[in-house]
């Protein structure tokens, strides 16, 4: 187990910057298979050549049998699948690390040229502002070239793990059998060749290849989630900018109501309903003759 010491403390960094599914997948790859790969299956593949026997003495048969009949060790074969599905995993570490170490050097130069006092208004000025790459709970935001690493790092999970699925298939099928036959040359003739402990390394087969197909279903879960997700940001961000952009035309559809009073500078004032000369007035007003206490008509 000392061997793997290093690849799980850095997927254990890993596991901090991903996803609930991906955390999952991560705590999977640790228990299900390195734990049980570094603890049990080991022992049970330890005697895998020297229990592997043939019913012939002919010199180099029995060897080109086993060659025959393990192209290549369960064990190497499973430690190769681990260290190829977990490579995603670093790479999107790796560009993590990248980026909070460019963050950090970028806040390390602004602090020194505010100490500095000198092209501060420059350096603010022509230069954005990035968005932080942690969010103020210390999670890594997912957006831009990171989220397209992330994406990047489950498909090729994905493919790795399909890869080593067929491969698997094709190299021993998932099942051992107590008794292999082989002709290969320098055999004499056909030969029986048998494996030790067939039912349990069979069983072992198995649950790995359950862990192989969870961690599969996990990848394609993950994506959906993280797809799904980022559709339903992307549709509440256009909704919230239709919505501003309604209320924005509306706002200047709608113009204020200002009465054309005089007292209101810049409105011409309103005409007097009369005329303002004594002379014109008695023209158009009706005389009216007042005696004795009674009105007379028109004159």
């Amino acid at each position: 187990m000392g061997d793997w010491n290093l690849l799980g403390k850095l997927l254990e960094s890993a596991q901090e910057h991903s996803t609930v599914v991906g955390k999952v997948w991560l705590t999977v790859l640790f228990i299900f298979r390195i734990l049980v790969l570094g603890t049990a299956a080991e022992k049970v593949w330890g005697d895998e050549q020297s229990g592997f026997t043939c019913d012939t003495k002919q010199p180099g048969c029995q060897n080109v049998c086993y060659d025959k009949t393990f192209p290549i060790s369960h064990i190497r074969f499973w430690v190769m699948q681990i260290i190829f599905v977990s490579t995603p995993t670093l790479i999107y570490l790796g560009h993590i690390l990248h980026l909070v170490r460019m963050e950090e050097k970028e806040k390390q130069k602004e602090k020194d040229l505010a100490i500095l006092n000198e092209k501060q208004q420059q350096f603010t000025g022509n230069k954005s502002k990035k968005a932080p790459v942690k969010d103020n709970q210390g999670h890594v935001r997912l957006q831009g070239a990171l989220l397209r690493t992330y994406v990047f790092n489950i498909i090729f999970k994905t493919l790795f793990e399909v890869a080593f699925i067929v491969a698997q298939y094709f190299l021993y099928g998932f099942e051992l059998k107590p008794m292999y036959t082989c002709d290969r040359w320098p055999c004499p003739n056909m030969v029986n060749c048998y494996i030790s402990r067939p039912t349990e390394k069979t069983v072992f087969i198995i649950f790995m290849l359950v862990v192989a197909c969870i961690s599969l279903l996990l990848n394609l879960v993950e994506m959906y989630h993280l797809g799904f997700t980022k559709c339903h940001q992307g549709l509440r961000y256009r909704r919230s900018q239709a919505a501003n952009e309604a209320q924005k035309h509306l706002n200047e559809a709608v113009m204020p109501f200002v009465p054309s009073y005089n007292y209101f500078a810049g409105h011409p004032t309103v005409p007097e309903p009369f005329p303002a000369d004594p002379n014109v007035l008695s023209c158009l007003l009706p005389q009216i003759h007042i005696s004795d206490g009674s009105l007379s008509g028109f004159k």
